[in-house]
């Protein structure tokens, strides 16, 4: 069912039953009325009949034959007020009380007439009247408190029903919002949890049941479109090694190629004066063919250990303790360059499970490039500490150094990568990356030309249960 009938149907149902809890609240306030207007005609009639008792007794006490005449004529107008509101008075009580009530006031009538009508009045016919207009009043005190009594519990009943009815709606309308509006909540949460999930870069389908209306077909298009973008991805990651691939590639190829251009021109220098050149000429050469095999031997290592997984020599280790190694191996360097150096490492650090010299080789590369980056006066801070949640120790390496150009600063980790010109390989800050990715880590830089350079280091804090799979 489409969400807009599911809407429709909902709004419509809660109509239909406000409607009926109207309609019967009205019928009920109707019934009421037409009792009150009853009870209002039976305290005119019942004022009436008192004046007609009071008329009989003033007969019998006084004789006063002209009371007699009074009560005829109070009949008859009673007669005639309960013709004219007939219909009010069978539908508060019913014909039957009507037709009783009538019939009382008609025996009445007839037992006066006879006393007013008879020249000597005997005691069963005054004993007739009394007992006629007695059961006259009888009657009509008794169909009055009778409906009162009727308004009172048609009032009851109203409130009752009243209240019965709005719990009704209540009820029903917390029902029919669960069907409507909360099942398209649920449904709506469940898109927003895929969309932030998309947009993290997790391109995972709606995997609950689709449901057929205009939610689901968004869900549907969400899932294509998660699809689309996963495949797009796959091409754009494609892309990305190709590019890498070519761009190492051709770091290797300028890497390599130097090296080898003087070793050719080496060779055949010493293949043309080869029978002018003494021994020592002759080793001469050779050393600086050696040198430059040494240098190329080099460039392979490191992009062999960047590319080649070695066997682990991960131990649980204290951070900080390797830290301080890296500080004593260049602290010569420090004192030449004559660099400030700070160092703040947090106390109480949890163990961490690396190899230590990949680690140490990491931190030295960081120290050099800060160091040789700086000039006398500079300042080089290493601090350390545990990130919030405990899962991470952070390493932080800070020189106040020259600093990187912001358009080379989504570079520094590439291969053959270098701000060093001739002096540098751009393969320390590649290897040492991949040294802390195979970490479990983090790393990243964040520079400012002419103020300075700061890399970060995240690794892993040492779990016991976490060891084997380190």
């Amino acid at each position: 069912m489409k969400i807009v009938h599911k809407i429709n149907l909902a709004n419509i149902s809660v109509i239909i039953l406000i409607a009926l809890t109207g309609f019967f609240a009205f019928e009920n306030l109707n019934h009421v009325l037409t009792k009150l207007r009853f009870t209002e005609i039976a305290d005119d009639l019942n004022a009436s009949f008192l004046e007609m008792r009071l008329s009989e007794k003033n007969y019998f006490l006084y004789r006063d034959t002209s009371a007699l005449a009074e009560i005829s004529k109070k009949i008859g107008e009673s007669m005639m007020t309960l013709e004219s509101v007939k219909p009010d008075i069978i539908k508060a009580t019913g014909e039957k009380n009507f037709e009783g009530l009538k019939s009382c006031l008609t025996r009445y009538l007839t037992e006066v007439d006879a006393v007013r009508d008879s020249a000597a009045q005997t005691v069963e016919m005054q004993a007739g009247v009394r007992e006629a207009g007695q059961k006259l009043r009888e009657f009509s005190d008794q169909i009055t408190h009778l409906e009162r009594s009727r308004v009172n519990e048609i009032l009851s009943f109203s409130k009752r029903q009243l209240f019965s009815s709005l719990c009704f709606i209540l009820i029903a309308a917390i029902g029919l919002r669960y069907m409507t509006f909360f099942k398209i909540l649920k449904t709506l949460k469940q898109i927003k949890r895929v969309v932030v999930s998309i947009s993290e870069g997790n391109f995972r389908p709606v995997e609950t049941e689709i449901p057929d209306d205009e939610l689901g077909s968004v869900m549907t298009a969400i899932n294509a479109m998660s699809k689309e973008l996963e495949d797009r991805e796959e091409q754009i990651l494609q892309s990305k090694k190709l590019a890498s691939l070519g761009i190492l590639t051709a770091g290797v190829a300028h890497e390599l190629g130097n090296p080898l251009n003087n070793i050719s021109m080496i060779a055949q220098t010493y293949m043309e004066v080869y029978d002018s050149l003494s021994k020592e000429d002759r080793i001469d050469f050779m050393v600086k063919i050696e040198e430059e095999s040494h240098r190329i031997k080099h460039i392979v290592d490191n992009l062999l250990d960047f590319s080649r997984p070695k066997k682990s020599k991960s131990k649980i280790a204290d951070l900080n303790d390797v830290v301080l190694r890296s500080l004593k191996l260049v602290q010569n360097m420090i004192h030449v360059c004559n660099v400030e150096t700070s160092i703040n490492l947090q106390e109480g650090l949890p163990p961490v499970f690396i190899d230590e010299d990949q680690i140490l080789e990491v931190l030295i590369n960081l120290m050099t490039n800060s160091l040789q980056a700086s000039s006398r006066g500079d300042s080089l801070k290493i601090i350390t500490r545990l990130l919030e949640g405990d899962e991470y120790i952070e390493i932080t390496v800070e020189d106040t150094g020259k600093g990187i150009p912001h358009e080379l600063l989504a570079h520094v980790f590439d291969p053959f990568f270098t701000t060093k010109g001739n002096s540098g390989t751009g393969l320390g800050l590649f290897v040492s990356y991949g040294i802390i990715k195979n970490h479990q880590g983090v790393m990243k830089v964040d520079s400012t030309e002419g103020v300075g350079t700061c890399f970060t280091i995240e690794l892993p804090a040492y779990k016991a249960n976490t060891e084997e799979e380190a």
